[in-house]
């Protein structure tokens, strides 16, 4: 076994295998940006190296770089992780002739699965199900149409070099095919410097369920059972799961020989990942089964197989990478119960899912086992960033994978989202509200999957905020006035001191305080009213009358901007147990039973707010590049037209107008760098009889 590993990676990932070698006595060296110097995948491992700016680019795809640390160091081995070099089979000989382990599969399998499109041709040899499709070499435009009409529409035009839902693209008819083609040929350039596509029908009511296989040195083979990956946006996944709910054993028994086969067609060694997707009836039941790709690393999705079958996958890689033999055989590979991951990122769901970036200026995760065998509560979190790190542009915007484990499928669901119910993130948008929501949807509940639910329950998913207003509006102001209470406590004659706030009585007459706050609903107002012997009482926005109000509170004190207070309302005959993150003088995030509004404080002499609408500009949602511009100064614009697309994270962002007119200025260019927020044009709006003409 190896004395010293250095882990390629960053995040969760990176913190991931620190653990498994801490347990095992290994030491580890940890890489880093000039952006993650005090990240926690750095304070998790024995050493540290910087290795460049904070760029990816310039840092953690420098294979050289990498090795020359490799070296410095004294480590035997490299872990690469998920992402960045994990799948470069380059890197992975230059390991090989530097005598470095590359704790991965030989290069040479590693190509091999890298291209789809060869890739599909070694699973033809070997007799894995295919999808029908085009996997040729010619990748003339016009011939690729040609192909997609002798598929037959819808297909999906697909990266050859692709993964992570990076350079895929659905095409409904033949006349989207042109401009799909072009997009999914930039971002795979962009993500995967190869441009190379494949086209396949696209397969109705699908579900993308994947084996876990592992191999060693001395020709052994296993599968690890199933993960169901079918929830999916933008074809990313979000929820995954194991074992597979309702795929019949006879089935789950070809799928794990298959990607046996499949291993063993390119000589495979270490983890890898086999894909499918498998076509379902009308009714969800899974009828057959294709080979879609083989992801040659560990997966992010790993946890779920390790808590059914109680392995630890990154020991096993430890020991494979030394030459050591699979300490079990197939005939002794167990499931238990059932586990079910989130994904929680820093993310806005109702923009289309676009990164958010910020700081983590709460972050608080209910009782839970980092990284290993779950504990009483059946919950793991496996995260790379502690309260008070920055989610930057360069890098993936995850903040954690939450994991629950169970005897059965619904206790783990239930434990799940009652975990996201409890967390309490504030500072950036994230998605923890719309996995909370996904969890409950029935389909998801009965074990009805296939990839297309997220899009059909979209509606529900990203409704408003189910918190009532009224509600919303007392927690914050029960916050308020916590907080002053706190601060003024030890003066008993102040007019907010614990005799006139705790128990929602007041012992004199005070003139009536008014709040304005800014919200998903508008701008709302409300009155706090107080009289001498009475209940304090609240006229919120809704309600008829003003109502009585009481609240207890216990806080958090975050730091000197941030607290957090935990909240029993009482607001008229409703009782209500909240949670309000207080940032700064102004920001209020409220939440209640998995659901979360952010409610902003706006000055007494404030009676509207634009919220947030831009009007006739056209602004950043996130930071980004701008790599192509549909209009230019002068065109006329419908509401919803195209107008440019940003890349960012190395995905392609379709920016569209908020509203009819004409553009009037273009203030960006085609390859410039811009920031979130930024104005990028201007609309201006046409007089009735221009948009008519």
């Amino acid at each position: 076994m190896f004395s010293k590993i250095l882990i390629a990676n960053r995040g969760e990932i990176a913190c991931r295998v620190a653990a498994t070698c801490r347990r095992l006595g290994i030491r580890t060296v940890a890489v880093y940006s000039e952006a993650d110097a005090q990240a926690a995948h750095v304070a998790a491992c024995d050493e540290a190296v910087c290795i460049g700016p904070a760029e990816a680019a310039q840092s953690y795809l420098r294979g050289e770089r990498i090795l020359q640390a490799t070296r410095e160091c004294g480590a035997q081995a490299i872990h690469p992780g998920y992402g960045f070099l994990s799948e470069n089979a380059g890197f992975a000989r230059q390991c090989a002739e530097a005598g470095v382990v590359f704790i991965g599969p030989p290069p040479e399998a590693m190509q091999a699965m890298g291209l789809k499109a060869e890739a599909k041709r070694l699973m033809q040899t070997a007799s894995v199900p295919l999808v029908p499709g085009y996997h040729g070499a010619g990748q003339d435009a016009a011939l690729l149409k040609t192909e997609a009409a002798r598929i037959g529409f819808p297909v999906l035009i697909k990266a050859s070099a692709g993964g992570g839902g990076k350079g895929m693209r659905e095409v409904q008819r033949v006349e989207d095919f042109d401009a799909a083609l072009a997009s999914c040929r930039r971002e795979a350039q962009s993500s995967f410097g190869n441009d190379a596509v494949l086209i396949e029908r696209l397969v109705r009511n699908p579900r993308h369920i994947e084996i876990q296989i592992f191999a060693d040195q001395h020709d052994h083979v296993l599968w690890l059972f199933e993960r169901d990956c079918s929830m999916q946006r933008r074809h990313q996944k979000v929820i995954e799961e194991a074992p597979a709910p309702g795929l019949p054993d006879a089935l789950r028994r070809e799928m794990g020989e298959a990607a046996v086969a499949a291993a063993r067609a390119v000589g495979y060694v270490g983890a890898g990942t086999v894909e499918f997707i498998v076509e379902c009836n009308e009714g969800g039941a899974p009828q057959r089964f294709y080979f879609m790709e083989m992801n040659t690393r560990l997966q992010v999705e790993h946890p779920v197989t390790e808590l059914i079958t109680g392995l630890d996958l990154v020991e096993w890689q430890l020991r494979v990478a030394a030459g050591e033999p699979l300490p079990i055989t197939q005939a002794e590979v167990r499931c238990s119960g059932h586990a079910i991951e989130a994904r929680l990122y820093a993310e806005h769901p109702e923009a289309g899912f676009l990164p958010s970036t910020g700081q983590l200026r709460r972050l608080a995760l209910p009782p839970h086992v980092a990284f290993g065998a779950v504990g009483a509560e059946g919950i793991r979190v496996d995260s790379g960033v502690f309260e008070g790190d920055t989610i930057t542009p360069f890098y993936d915007p995850m903040i954690a994978k939450l994991i629950a484990w169970g005897e059965t499928r619904e206790q783990a669901r239930r434990r799940l989202r009652q975990t996201l119910a409890a967390t309490r993130i504030a500072g950036l948008q994230t998605n923890a509200q719309f996995l909370h929501r996904l969890l409950g949807v029935a389909a998801f509940a009965g074990g009805v999957l296939d990839t297309g639910l997220i899009a059909r329950e979209h509606e529900a998913l990203l409704a408003p905020p189910s918190i009532p207003q009224s509600l919303a509006c007392a927690a914050a102001i029960g916050a308020m006035l916590e907080d002053e209470r706190a601060q003024q406590s030890a003066d008993p004659w102040s007019a907010w001191s614990p005799w006139s706030i705790c128990d929602g009585f007041t012992n004199g007459v005070l003139p009536p305080r008014v709040f304005r706050f800014d919200s998903p609903w508008g701008v709302l107002a409300c009155t706090l009213l107080t009289a001498t012997g009475q209940p304090l009482r609240i006229h919120t926005p809704g309600s008829p009358q003003p109502q009585p109000f009481a609240c207890s509170a216990q806080s958090t004190r975050v730091n000197d901007v941030t607290t957090e207070f935990a909240l029993v309302l009482t607001l008229g005959d409703e009782r209500a147990q909240m949670s309000v993150v207080r940032l700064g003088e102004t920001s209020f995030q409220v939440f209640s039973g998995g659901e979360q509004v952010t409610l902003q404080a706006l000055g007494a002499d404030l009676g509207s707010s634009d919220g947030g609408s831009a009007g006739g500009r056209l602004t950043a949602p996130m930071p980004g590049r701008i790599i192509a511009l549909h209009v230019q100064a002068g065109d006329t614009v419908q509401t919803g037209a195209p107008l440019l697309v940003l890349e960012a994270m190395k995905m392609e962002h379709t920016l569209s107008a908020p509203s009819a007119g004409q553009v009037s200025e273009v203030l960006y260019a085609v390859g410039d760098q811009v920031s979130e927020g930024v104005e990028l044009l201007r609309i201006e709006a046409l007089k009735t009889e221009d948009l008519q003409a």
